[in-house]
């Protein structure tokens, strides 16, 4: 239970209604910001305006899968006045108040590094992000039947990188009947492309490797799919970005050369938000929970 806890929610889209249900169902206290137009009401919560609040009292804050933007602004779906978190109000939050976001950028980081708080991207735990890259790949696969006019099975695809989501999206596409070829830098993903009984390519082959796919997927949120590699592509070849805004795709010459280029971050708020709320949900609890043990132990 997290009896006695303050909570701060602030922004977000439908994956966060299910953080507010389970943490109101674990008898938190939650304070939602950004949220003026939601009409249903959940035991336990308020609403409020985040420059008229107290945060003198809140030992959490949880913010978008998003975060902030490099000025702060946090995505709502559900208010039409902006949402900023600033440096002074995690100055004004207890010393033992922890910060938990989905990402982190620069602004963010500064600003939980500046006021010496706690600052937890959840995408980084192993748990969360295999968890999440089930409605990922749905969604991956959703994307690729809307935006071609030929089958997934027999299709030529690559997909980029082989972290957490690289590989679901790999197994699930060749397992629908393409031909996946999987680009890495370090031996062992290689070795693990191999084992997987797919196709194994170097990243510093990119140009040539892409160049007759009818399918381009990228998980890597650095630029890789730039406009030397777009410009040997396939005219008929469709890229689903998956990476981070801004993903690793030269989006511009794309549109120049007539490829449809996709930015598709956070599909599973798009296609599946009540399980990648609970997903997120599970995971923070046994995380407050945990908080809460721990302050209580030290108390004592």
């Amino acid at each position: 239970m997290l009896t006695g806890m303050q909570i701060a929610i602030i922004g977000g889209d439908a994956r966060q209604l299910e953080i507010i249900r389970k943490l109101a169902e674990l008898d938190a206290k939650l304070s939602l910001f950004g949220f003026e137009q939601l009409d249903h009401a959940f035991t336990g919560t308020h609403k409020e305006k985040i420059f008229e609040a107290d945060f003198s009292g809140i030992d959490a804050i949880i913010l978008p899968v998003s975060g902030t933007s490099l000025e702060g602004h946090v995505e709502t779906i559900f208010s039409n006045e902006q949402v900023i978190l600033t440096a002074d109000i995690i100055a004004k939050t207890p010393e033992t108040c922890t910060i938990y976001s989905g990402i982190s950028n620069s602004y963010l980081t500064g600003i939980a590094k500046q006021a010496k708080r706690k600052l937890v991207q959840l995408f980084e735990r192993d748990d969360v992000a295999i968890y999440n890259s089930i409605p990922t790949v749905e969604g991956t696969i959703m994307m690729a039947i809307q935006h071609t006019d030929f089958t997934i099975h027999g299709s030529k695809v690559a997909v980029l990188g082989l972290g957490r989501t690289g590989m679901s999206v790999a197994r699930a596409f060749s397992a629908l009947g393409a031909k996946v070829k999987v680009g890495a830098r370090k031996s062992e993903y290689l070795a693990r492309v191999t084992e997987m009984a797919l196709q194994p390519f170097h990243l510093s082959e990119i140009e040539k490797e892409l160049c007759d796919v009818d399918i381009v997927i990228n998980t890597i949120p650095h630029p890789i799919v730039t406009a030397s590699v777009i410009s040997k592509m396939a005219a008929h070849t469709l890229i689903i970005d998956l990476a981070s805004k801004p993903g690793g795709t030269d989006f511009r010459y794309a549109e120049k050369r007539g490829i449809k280029a996709l930015l598709a971050p956070g599909l599973p708020g798009i296609v599946a938000p009540k399980t990648a709320g609970r997903i997120l949900a599970n995971v923070l609890s046994q995380l407050l929970q945990g908080d809460l043990k721990n302050r209580k132990g030290k108390a004592i």
